[in-house]
């Protein structure tokens, strides 16, 4: 049964997009699955019981004009905003940072920071006319908005810099009842993911596999962030594998 609210997940069609919407879904929420792929998005809304509270919106979080078309289709649609998930994001080849493409620089870029800045823009503006006035905006920052791994450099760079988009937001958003959240995922278990149980580099040049996490926990996270009242803020969560290499020196 739904309850009214209105959320935009971005990058909805798989792994911890896919997840966290599903999880709107369950909850009551209106959710509108942003995503380049319309099939994947469409097997999404297919795997809810709730599929009729569910928006398809094929979108290009790096394209103005695309974010602008999601939320026109969201606003027609649901007339409101309540949580906006900056989820979507794009990685590169492990590469030092002297064998660094500039287009490979510029695509993870323009999707994991421009990206998120586009829609939260579009999102504040939403909810700061909107009425009841207000909503809350939850990044997905990543244990890499911390400590990089080996040969990461554009993907670590931009999550370090969603934390400060994210502060900011925040900061901003106070005298219109906009909260703003980040959550640090570490090792959740998405197709992305599912080589970690094979191996991977670690910072001492070994390869060596690493645990995971049941994406569910994750989604079931995000939609704890979400379902709180507006005068209350989780700014940063960090939500990972209990062994993985983190904290301490590995």
């Amino acid at each position: 049964m739904s309850h009214g609210k209105v959320a935009i997940i971005t990058g909805a069609g798989t792994g911890i997009g896919k997840a966290t919407a599903l999880a709107f879904l369950a909850d009551g929420y209106r959710v509108a699955l942003a995503g380049r792929r319309r099939d994947a998005l469409d097997r999404t809304a297919a795997e809810s019981a709730a599929a009729e509270r569910a928006l398809v919106v094929p979108a290009d979080v790096s394209d103005p004009a695309s974010v602008d078309a999601l939320f026109a289709a969201v606003l027609a649609a649901f007339g409101r905003l309540d949580v906006l998930f900056n989820n979507a994001g794009s990685g590169s080849r492990p590469a030092t940072v002297d064998d660094i493409a500039i287009d490979d620089w510029r695509r993870v870029v323009d999707v994991n920071l421009t990206g998120a800045f586009l829609c939260t823009r579009a999102a504040f503006r939403m909810m700061k006319e909107q009425d009841p006035r207000g909503g809350r905006i939850i990044n997905n920052g990543s244990i890499s908005a911390h400590a990089p791994r080996p040969g990461s450099a554009p993907y670590t760079a931009t999550k370090h810099a969603i934390t400060g988009l994210t502060k900011s937001t925040s900061l901003d958003g106070r005298p219109f009842d906009i909260a703003c959240s980040q959550i640090d995922i570490g090792n959740a278990l998405t197709e992305m993911t599912a080589r970690m149980a094979k191996g991977v580099p670690q910072a001492d040049g070994s390869i060596r596999p690493e645990p995971s996490i049941d994406v569910a926990h994750v989604a079931a996270a995000v939609l704890q962030m979400a379902n709180l009242p507006l005068d209350v803020n989780v700014q940063f969560m960090t939500i990972m594998a209990t062994k993985m290499p983190f904290v301490g020196r590995g």
